[in-house]
């Protein structure tokens, strides 16, 4: 019998904000059919965004965040032409560039003579820092909402990265505080977080350290996993052992019937063995 608390988890994961009906099957595909997998469906890599150059000294093929001031558009035009947005920093120019952006997305998003925070994947145009399609656009104002630290989870195709990344925030604040199930000496001595702490910890990791599978919050979901199967197992066994077995005669009546039903007669090894 399933406790009441753990419900919310096994509701079908069509629940989550973002995963209609038509994204659903995605999600259960690639993660399994009930909000709980989808909290064991664990970043795999991070995006790191606290590298904040000027436009001038930026890197190529760096994810970097600038502070910038808008100052021209150029529309996308014919034969595929991107629509280009130029912005600039203290230190010097930083293109915008957008395929199939449609000039009245852009011109709100990028104001004419605006400051904006944009972060993305730098490269290089003629000697000129670019970001083609930035992962954010935002207003000085709305800074704080930018992740300096954004967790990467595995996808299938047809699944946006911030549309996963939001339905397992919806699954991770459904998961309830537990009761503690482990011996607190061996919490101190490993390190570990407590059930809900590892889970929040696994979600929104703070480095590549993070994710390494000895890491004390995955180590820890992890020792619960092979403790809770090791446990099941046991019940299993245990159930097993107590179920009531056959009673066969001890008289040797159905031995001697059987003997005496065979077409041949048993060779000396075959009564020893008997």
């Amino acid at each position: 019998m399933r406790p009441e608390i753990l419900y919310p988890l096994f509701a079908p994961i069509s629940v989550l904000p973002g995963l209609g009906p038509r994204l659903a099957p995605l999600a259960e595909r690639l993660a399994g059919p009930h909000v709980a997998d989808l909290l064991w469906h664990l970043p795999a890599a991070v995006v790191d965004r606290r590298f904040r150059p000027g436009a001038a000294e930026a890197p190529s093929g760096r994810i970097a965040t600038f502070r910038v001031t808008v100052e021209r558009h150029w529309p996308a035009g014919r034969g595929g032409r991107p629509g280009v947005v130029l912005c600039a920093d203290a230190s010097g120019p930083l293109r915008l560039v957008f395929f199939h952006g449609k000039g009245d997305w852009l011109a709100k998003q990028l104001p004419l003579g605006s400051e904006r925070i944009v972060s993305g994947l730098v490269d290089r145009y003629q000697g000129e820092a670019q970001i083609a399609h930035p992962d954010y656009i935002l207003p000085p104002e709305q800074e704080a909402e930018l992740p300096e630290i954004e967790a990467v989870y595995p996808l299938t195709a047809g699944l946006a990265p911030k549309i996963l990344a939001k339905a397992a925030a919806a699954a991770l604040a459904r998961a309830p505080d537990l009761a503690e199930w482990h011996d607190p000496a061996l919490l101190r001595r490993e390190g570990w977080p407590s059930w809900r702490a590892a889970l929040t910890d696994a979600h929104h990791p703070t480095g590549e350290d993070a994710l390494s599978p000895t890491a004390p919050a995955r180590r820890r979901l992890a020792y619960d996993e092979l403790l809770a199967n090791q446990l099941a197992l046991a019940l299993v066994r245990r159930r097993l052992k107590d179920a009531p077995g056959r009673a066969f005669a001890a008289d040797g009546g159905l031995r001697r019937r059987l003997l005496e039903g065979l077409p041949f007669a048993l060779t000396g090894a075959q009564e020893r063995a008997l």
